[in-house]
């Protein structure tokens, strides 16, 4: 209810994820990290990637190849990972070494993936699937103010 009071009538998106990533931060308890991802056309090489985008937390890392870590991994099969001990997911990128656990859930409009909700945590199994029900939820919602093109 507090991202849709906050994001009702803003049109900017960066404003919207901005606040979103601020709302989780602040409400859910035990992580180090939540925000946003965005997918970028191919700058660097011939590869898509996901950049950085409106977070709360320790700086993180910039870019992120389709397909790599758990964030990559939610884009290029376009489903949500709810990764109970990020040192046993083979190719995480550890972006802070005191993250443990994670969940990304892909965010896609018209069939493509254009960005990703990451959610962090220093505890080993902090994310269940109530959290990820929650979190889909407020993606639905984001996806519904997505900039269309």
């Amino acid at each position: 209810m507090q991202v849709n009071a906050l994001c009702e009538g803003e049109p900017n998106l960066i404003a919207n994820l901005a606040n979103i990533s601020a709302i989780l931060f602040d409400r859910l308890a035990n992580i180090n990290w939540a925000g946003f991802y965005l997918m970028q056309d191919p700058i660097h090489g011939s590869v898509q990637e996901l950049v950085l985008g409106p977070f709360q937390g320790k700086a993180a890392c910039i870019r992120i190849p389709v397909g790599r870590g758990v964030c990559g991994t939610a884009v290029a099969t376009k489903t949500s990972q709810l990764i109970e001990d990020v040192h046993a997911f083979d190719g995480h990128i550890a972006c802070d070494a005191a993250s443990n656990s994670e969940i990304v859930v892909p965010i896609i409009i018209n069939d493509e993936v254009v960005a990703v909700l990451d959610i962090d945590s220093p505890s080993i199994g902090r994310f269940d699937q109530d959290d990820l029900n929650g979190i889909e939820t407020i993606v639905s919602f984001i996806e519904t103010i997505w900039p269309k093109k």
